[in-house]
């Protein structure tokens, strides 16, 4: 080798060991791996074709069906208010399974004072307040089983918040059916974990039932039975069927409930049931029982039925008092049919700055999210002013008694949002809160960018107010409920919202989100979808293998840490072009908006599509300028929650 081929190796290896030094210096100040972040990944996969590779429900998706009728009484009589209760269990097995034994949940039984949930409240309490209730609980008084014609009495073995019952014959696959009948009582908790209870005001209690009946666990594709218990938390996962229930109250009280009142004619008033048929055409508020009316019935003996049906819903739900006030008003739903929207609050929670527009509250939202996603399925809605702050279920709300105006509004328009995430959509809210609360409070922004021309519209950019909420979370979004940290559970509502909107407005655009997102919706409506099902829908419907964001959004903690690292002249000379060099410094990759301004006052945004950072965390790319560059802002409409602003704007100093 002669000496010329010696030098220019030598060269060779100087300016390998700069680049080396360079890239090593700059990695000692980055997290981001580009193979982490864009590495293959696999989603599970079920067997038999159940769920496609589209994300949509597979050739051979079967679910199970649970069709209920209740017969239940509430009972002031006692030391503590009790219902007293009798269901009849109609369940379709669908599966290809033969099953050996039915699972169901006793939810009531969280209020046990040994129950897990209390065993798991900190002394110091939290939300839900599960302490136990000294006389709560389920008692269960009989079982029976019927199957092929022969009726026994079972034995049910009780776990927790969970009841099994053992079969003497299997119940067969593909359409067999069993029915199982069961007779209980419990006593109504004061504060039932924020989810229902009841509240003493000036003219009477309001009882908000619920959880109120032993309902099945679901049998799916996924896991067979479902049977985590309900410990406070984590809320819940049912099967669809149909409900016929009725309900024995005092005379003295209203009763409202999910689904359609059979029977009005029998159970109101004339001036009440004039009153609800003005209601049903009116689109402004129609009062059915009028503040100085209440107490008018106080007297009344004895009791009254009252029986309500609705159908293909996963539970039913319902309130009484004889201190309500019972509003009404129209709603338009996109197809040309009608239903109705309903309010019922004491007159403590009345008032136009209160609950005297609660109904208008639910009407609107009602009305919005049937035509922006679904249409509502079921014709009626109440929303009650009682002890929970906010609870859900199909065709029935309960929010906090003294909410008023703008926090009124956010949490009516959140907890009938719930009856898309998870009602209409049946996620599994047990494992996976983020797929119900995190979609519906993503819902709930739009819903309130449109309501009343934006009366408490949020104009401010949420990403940074939103970020503190779960920046120093140890727990990703896919973390269970009973396992995430009491302090962090709200990221499953805003940052899930916030990843969601991200996907909108800076990754794909609203018309390839809004489409994708309406087909997960669509194609999932009354059943079960898993968030790979989700996932895999957008994927498809959008066009785009978001792998990249999915991984790190629901899987880890990962952060977002994009920056503006140096500007460099071709050949000094501005009108010759920059070289700009970016940084993506955090594990988190996202496209990539820039604010450019040069001196010569021409402004640009740029977008950058993600790719850039397929290959590393640092970037450099030609910017065509004519003068020099004044500044640069990265995402300068704050669309991303990125953890340090001040890398994201770079000045010339001039």
């Amino acid at each position: 080798m002669n000496c010329c081929k010696l030098n220019y190796v030598a060269g060779i290896g100087l300016l390998l060991l700069l680049a080396v030094n360079t890239s090593a210096q700059t990695a000692d100040s980055i997290k981001y791996d580009h193979q982490d972040l864009f590495g293959p990944i696999t989603w599970p996969v079920t067997s038999g074709n159940t769920r496609s590779a589209n994300g949509l429900p597979g050739e051979h998706y079967w679910q199970n069906r649970a069709d209920y009728t209740i017969k239940a009484t509430l009972d002031e009589a006692q030391q503590d208010t009790t219902i007293n209760g009798e269901v009849t269990i109609a369940y379709t097995n669908n599966s290809p399974d033969q099953l050996d034994h039915l699972w169901l949940q006793l939810d009531q039984n969280l209020f046990k004072p040994d129950s897990r949930g209390a065993d798991v409240t900190p002394y110091t309490g939290d939300r839900f307040d599960v302490k136990g209730f000294s006389r709560g609980g389920y008692q269960i008084a009989s079982v029976s089983v019927t199957y092929k014609n022969q009726t026994y009495t079972a034995d049910p073995v009780i776990t927790d918040a969970r009841m099994q019952v053992r079969l003497r014959t299997p119940l067969g696959s593909r359409g067999d059916k069993i029915q199982v009948k069961i007779n209980y009582r419990f006593s109504i908790p004061f504060y039932g974990a924020d989810r229902m209870g009841r509240k003493k005001f000036k003219d009477g209690y309001v009882y908000e039932i619920a959880q109120w009946y032993p309902r099945m666990c679901v049998y799916d594709d996924v896991e067979g039975w479902n049977t985590l218990p309900y410990m406070g938390l984590g809320e819940f996962y049912c099967e669809y069927g149909d409900f016929d229930y009725y309900v024995t109250a005092p005379a003295n009280m209203i009763v409202v409930g999910s689904g359609d009142l059979q029977n009005g004619a029998q159970v109101l008033t004339a001036a009440a049931q004039s009153r609800l048929a003005q209601a049903r055409n009116s689109d402004k508020t129609v009062m059915i029982i009028k503040p100085e009316e209440i107490g008018r019935n106080a007297n009344a003996a004895g009791s009254k039925t009252w029986h309500f049906k609705m159908l293909n819903s996963r539970d039913v739900s319902w309130a009484a008092s004889k201190a309500f006030i019972w509003d009404a008003a129209r709603v338009n739903f996109p197809s040309g049919r009608k239903g109705i929207a309903m309010s019922t609050y004491p007159v403590e929670s009345a008032g136009n700055d209160s609950w005297g527009r609660s109904t208008e509250y639910l009407k609107y939202s009602m009305e919005i999210y049937s035509k922006k996603y679904f249409e509502y399925p079921w014709n009626s809605a109440v929303s009650v002013s009682g002890v929970a702050l906010g609870m859900e279920y199909p065709g029935i709300i309960f929010c906090l008694s003294n909410l008023k105006n703008g926090n009124l509004w956010g949490d009516v328009t959140h907890e009938i949002g719930h009856n898309w995430f998870p009602m209409i959509v049946g996620s599994n809210e047990r494992k996976y809160m983020w797929q119900d609360e995190g979609f519906n409070t993503f819902i709930n922004e739009y819903a309130t960018e449109q309501f009343n021309q934006g009366e408490y519209k949020d104009t401010a950019k949420g990403a940074q107010g939103i970020l503190q909420d779960f920046k120093n979370s140890h727990d990703p979004l896919m973390t269970p409920p009973e396992a995430i940290g009491l302090r962090d559970y709200g990221q499953y509502y805003v940052k899930t919202a916030l990843g969601l909107d991200m996907l909108r407005n800076v990754v794909l655009g609203p018309d390839r989100f809004d489409y994708a997102f309406n087909e997960y919706i669509k194609h999932w409506a009354f059943k079960h979808p898993l968030p790979y099902d989700f996932f895999r829908t957008m994927n498809d419907a959008a066009g785009e293998d978001l792998n990249w964001f999915w991984k790190p959004w629901f899987f880890t903690t990962w952060k977002i840490d994009q920056a503006v690292q140096a500007v460099d002249y071709v050949k000094n000379d501005p009108a010759q072009g920059a070289i700009i060099t970016l940084v993506n410094k955090e594990k988190m990759a996202m496209p990539v908006d820039l604010k450019i301004t040069q001196s010569n006052g021409t402004t640009e945004i740029l977008h950058l599509p993600v790719n850039v950072w397929q290959r590393g965390g640092v970037w450099k790319f030609k910017y065509p300028s004519k003068s020099a560059i004044k500044s640069i802002v990265l995402d300068p409409n704050r669309e991303l929650p990125d953890i340090d602003l001040k890398n994201n704007v770079w000045n010339s100093g001039k």
